[in-house]
């Protein structure tokens, strides 16, 4: 039986390499890979393609990873609250691919079901439309996507066992399950790592089929990225 458990993030994310195509779970700065991200900024690896829901914030998430430079395209839906990714965006340092939310949580999902395309109506008429091809459904007009693999996926669960199955926690579960089945190499990083048997299997939202690589994190400061309170 294979061993899937790594002491540390450096050991998990050792054979990531410079040009890399990374999918990157989360939902803003909810459940993102902290451990992770950390030990790929410290490895210092550059030419990185990032898919993610967002770009982080400047000294948080994937921020930490354009500060370095280490990103040099990034697929993603949402990046109002990153001023050097706007930054490197205006300057023309950063290839950034801007996809509807819904489209790329369905391209994400096409890779992990082995689905090679799909049609959709978002962004028809938009300057998204521009290059694709374009059918019409009952009189109503549909772009063709394709689905969005990536070399490795990054993800992290509220909780793991050893043989690499996945429980994670309300908004976390957005990307992060589709993109743990829509990658060659899944590094799962969890809060709690249990022994199989522990995890309620009616719980379970990733088999460890999926998962190659699993390790517990530490020290999460689990960030919000726009606090609002009301008096």
């Amino acid at each position: 039986m294979m061993n899937k458990v790594f002491a540390t993030p450096q050991e998990a994310i050792r054979d990531i390499d410079n040009n890399t195509t990374l999918m990157v779970g989360g939902f803003g700065l909810c459940g993102i890979p902290e451990n992770s991200i950390a030990a790929i900024v410290q490895k210092g690896i550059t030419g990185l393609t990032c898919i993610s829901n967002n770009a982080g914030v400047d000294d948080f998430g994937l921020g930490l990873l354009l500060k370095t430079r280490q990103i040099k395209k990034m697929i993603s839906s949402y990046v109002g609250e990153n001023a050097e990714f706007e930054r490197q965006l205006l300057q023309g340092e950063l290839e950034v691919d801007l996809v509807p939310q819904g489209t790329l949580a369905t391209r994400i999902q096409m890779a992990a079901m082995g689905i090679p395309a799909f049609y959709t109506p978002a962004g028809y008429g938009t300057e998204i439309a521009e290059g694709k091809e374009v059918r019409e459904f009952d009189g109503k007009k549909y772009l063709m996507e394709y689905a969005l693999h990536a070399d490795f996926a990054l993800v992290k669960a509220w909780k793991g066992d050893t043989m690499g199955n996945l429980v994670f926690r309300k908004t976390t579960r957005n990307f992060s399950v589709p993109m743990a089945k829509a990658a060659n190499i899944t590094i799962a990083e969890v809060e709690e790592l249990v022994q199989p048997g522990e995890l309620d299997p009616n719980h379970i939202h990733v088999a460890g089929v999926y998962v190659r690589r699993i390790y517990q994190g530490k020290a999460y400061e689990k960030r919000i990225e726009r606090r609002t309170v009301r008096l």
